[in-house]
């Protein structure tokens, strides 16, 4: 074999080789990788993670404030108008429930007189001394009234008894006059008989004058009899006028006793409504100069002073300083979704994580997050805020950790409700499918 042969050989071996060695290294035919495995490893991996619990929660913007609303930032207002004399605090002072903070002073022109209470009271005695004078007129009153209807009883008993015996007396007029007319009658017939026999001659002149006699006697007697019978009756009516003349009388007394009664009684009322119009005023006055001194109603922090200058004038129902209670129990309020109202109940658990404070957030597993804080649901509104949400109020629990001490009202706080305890596969087909949280009730999940 000649040189050119040998060496042509050799360069058709070592491009054999070659392209042998760059079709392994573009293919790797011969290296063995672990792909497979890695993707078998990912995918067994992932299901096992798809298998794994997850919590279902609603999640929650809000804000720190407390439990109950009268521990929470409040206005302190004047009732009165006034001008400003001294100030006793500064803002950022503590104060205990009833320090005085400002002093006011008067500005109208009724209430200038340092001497008000006293002369009101002034008259508020004068008042009533002239209410006791006319009580004291009234029960005199009342007890004319007794002695006129004492009185006129009295005389009515007496002319009823006169009336009696008068009426008696009548009725003896007419016996009497019944026996004079039987005798006038006897008379009458005698001296007709008297009369023929005088005629016919049987008596004397003598005799019959002496029947005449007792005839004209008779009459006489009956005629005295009859005036005596009659003025018996009109005695009687005079009786009986003066009865009536009598009960008139007394009515008029009586009625002018009742009517100054009356009087009095009306005075006494009268009078007692002044007083108590001036007790009115008077307590009216002793409450205004207490007000001049602005207390404070519950102890706390003084904060955002409106009136700065002494002798700034204040209107009523002025804001003078905000004081921010003491001790008082914080909350969170929450706001959430119309659509996740009917999965909120009240005594459900809610976790916290709250601004300024460092927190590790697993909201799906809550007993791996750091930094959360745990609060029970205390109250849900059932109408609609105006950020369109509704709102909730959580409380602190107290069986979990405390929540923070630096944690002041105002400071922002988001939150979690925890819900249903299900599978990391079910929580995604049911967010992918655009499904509601499952619904369940506090107490059925504390069995």
């Amino acid at each position: 074999m000649d040189k050119k042969s040998y060496l042509s050989n050799n360069i058709e071996d070592d491009l054999q080789e070659y392209h042998l060695q760059s079709f392994q290294k573009v293919y790797w035919i011969n290296k063995k990788n672990s792909v497979k495995k890695w993707g078998l490893g990912i995918l067994v991996f992932s299901l096992i993670i798809l298998f794994l619990p997850w919590t279902q929660n609603i999640k929650a913007k809000g804000v720190v404030t407390t439990l109950k609303q009268e521990e929470r930032p409040q206005e302190v207002n004047t009732i009165l108008a006034g001008k400003v004399l001294k100030w006793y605090v500064k803002e950022g002072d503590f104060v205990k429930k009833g320090d005085t903070i400002l002093q006011l002073g008067e500005v109208k022109v009724d209430y200038f007189d340092p001497q008000l209470l006293n002369r009101t009271k002034q008259q508020i005695d004068g008042k009533a001394a002239a209410v006791k004078g006319y009580e004291n007129k009234a029960a005199t009153a009342a007890k004319q009234v007794s002695a006129l209807t004492s009185g006129q009883k009295l005389k009515l008993q007496s002319l009823d008894n006169k009336i009696g015996q008068q009426q008696l007396k009548i009725t003896s007029d007419s016996t009497d006059l019944i026996a004079v007319n039987n005798e006038l009658a006897v008379a009458k017939r005698q001296i007709e008989a008297a009369k023929n026999m005088l005629d016919s001659g049987a008596i004397s002149l003598i005799d019959y004058e002496r029947r005449k006699v007792i005839f004209q006697n008779a009459q006489a007697k009956k005629i005295s009899t009859e005036n005596k019978y009659y003025q018996s009756k009109q005695e009687l009516i005079n009786y009986r006028i003066e009865k009536n003349s009598t009960i008139q009388e007394y009515i008029d007394k009586i009625s002018k006793a009742e009517g100054d009664q009356f009087s009095s009684i009306s005075s006494v009322a009268s009078g007692q409504a002044d007083v108590a119009k001036l007790e009115n005023m008077y307590a009216s006055y002793d409450i205004r100069n207490q007000l001049y001194y602005i207390t404070a109603p519950q102890s706390g922090q003084i904060t955002k002073a409106k009136k700065a200058g002494i002798g700034e004038f204040m209107k009523e129902g002025e804001m003078i300083v905000e004081i921010i209670p003491d001790n008082a129990q914080l909350a969170v309020e929450l706001f959430i979704e119309p659509m996740d109202l009917p999965l909120v109940a009240k005594g459900q658990k809610v976790m916290f994580f709250f601004d300024g404070f460092p927190a590790i957030v697993f909201s799906g597993w809550p007993n791996g997050s750091y930094g959360t804080f745990s609060g029970k649901v205390t109250a849900v509104e059932r109408n609609v805020s105006s950020n369109g949400k509704f709102r909730i109020l959580v409380a602190e629990d107290d069986t979990q950790k405390k929540w923070p001490k630096g944690l002041r009202i105002g400071g922002a706080a988001k939150g979690f409700a925890l819900l249903k305890d299900v599978h990391i596969y079910y929580e995604l087909w049911r967010n992918i499918n655009g499904f509601p949280a499952e619904y369940y009730e506090v107490n059925n999940l504390a069995k």
